[in-house]
């Protein structure tokens, strides 16, 4: 079994979430039939959304870069991270270590094909669209992105979440914003945005949806029991 080591505290929740899913993942027996983890839960990652969206904050790059070489140095086989938006940081995580990147995007991207997904309805941070983290994953398979006209309010539904709100006020909500999805076109529904994970229960029956966190948990236990 390899040692993976996440990149974590984007949101502190999300990476929380992320361990409970690679726990309930594998059909252990014992102690030692789960994946082993080293996670680095930092939540002092310069925001994404300052440096994306409001283009004043600082650069989450050197930060990353350095969590790469702390997971390493603790003996991380592979580098992982639970946050959709700092993946537009991937190189400099990737340029820090030489160890494999298990990228999120990548893997979310195959699992939309595998399900017969064309055009793909977006519930992600505006940063993620700002940043254009899924186009060149999306255009190598032919994906098409269905993006809200206004995805603001997907914004504050995500701070709302970083801020502990409840799921019970904010989950129908985030059904809402995906029904308009459905609407423009949207034949499957991405969830790429590791704090809206925590509202899925409330999606809309009838169209599928795909979470890129079960994404990025499926590749952690491909790696460590590969």
């Amino acid at each position: 079994m390899k040692t993976v080591g996440i990149l974590g505290g984007m949101g502190p929740e999300a990476t929380i979430l992320l361990m409970q899913k690679v726990l309930s993942a594998v059909p252990a027996q014992d102690d030692a039939d789960h994946v082993p983890l080293i996670v680095h839960q930092n939540p002092q990652v310069p925001s994404r959304i300052k440096a994306l969206i409001e283009g004043a904050g600082e650069d989450p790059g050197p930060v990353l870069a350095q969590m790469a070489r702390d997971l390493a140095r603790a003996g991380a086989q592979a580098i992982a991270m639970p946050c959709n938006t700092a993946h537009h940081y991937a190189p400099a995580i990737e340029g820090a270590v030489d160890l494999p990147f298990l990228n999120m995007l990548e893997c979310t991207a195959d699992a939309l094909v595998t399900a017969g997904a064309r055009n793909v309805g977006m519930l992600a941070s505006p940063a993620t669209r700002l940043a254009g983290v899924f186009e060149a994953p999306f255009a190598k398979r032919g994906l098409t992105p269905v993006v809200l006209p206004d995805d603001g309010p997907l914004l504050e539904i995500i701070r709302a979440v970083k801020a502990g709100g409840k799921a019970d006020g904010l989950s129908p909500e985030l059904a809402e914003l995906a029904q308009q999805l459905i609407v423009n076109g949207a034949d499957h529904l991405l969830v790429a945005c590791t704090e809206l994970s925590l509202l899925t229960d409330t999606l809309p029956d009838g169209t599928p949806w795909t979470d890129s966190l079960d994404c990025l948990v499926d590749g952690i236990v491909g790696f460590a029991r590969g």
